[in-house]
């Protein structure tokens, strides 16, 4: 079965693993804006780790889970975000202020929506997670 958008399944396994209480997840195939994602998660305290594992056949992600993620989702289409756009985004994807994150891939990089409103940049929003 082919894959039509990677970035929406591996959310998505990250949400139902976590909702039914389990400890770790493999997503397949990987890739580097999904490993990207991950990496903004984990730094936000989301899950605990992740590691790339070849298998020849596009590789997997085994992400260790914290059970700390209510919600999480990839936005499609991707929207386009300026700086002063941001707090409305914000209110259609996250609960509450200060709650959550929106992942966005910019021109500096793959980050979070804080860091980007930090670094006074938009860029393309990529996905959520609370």
């Amino acid at each position: 079965m082919t894959r039509l958008n990677t970035i929406a399944d591996g959310m998505s396994a990250l949400k139902n693993a976590g909702d039914t209480g389990k400890s770790e997840v493999t997503i397949e195939p990987a890739s580097k804006l999904l490993g990207a994602m991950l990496r903004i998660m984990q730094d936000a305290g989301y899950i605990a780790g992740f590691e790339f594992i070849e298998d020849g056949r596009g590789g997997q992600l085994k992400v260790h889970l914290t059970g700390k993620i209510n919600k999480c989702g990839a936005i499609c289409p991707r929207f386009s975000v300026q700086l002063d756009e941001m707090e409305y985004w914000e209110k259609q994807y996250l609960p509450g202020k200060n709650f959550g994150l929106m992942i966005l891939s910019t021109s500096h990089g793959v980050m979070s929506h804080v860091q980007a409103r930090r670094e006074g940049i938009g860029g393309e929003l990529l996905g959520y997670v609370y």
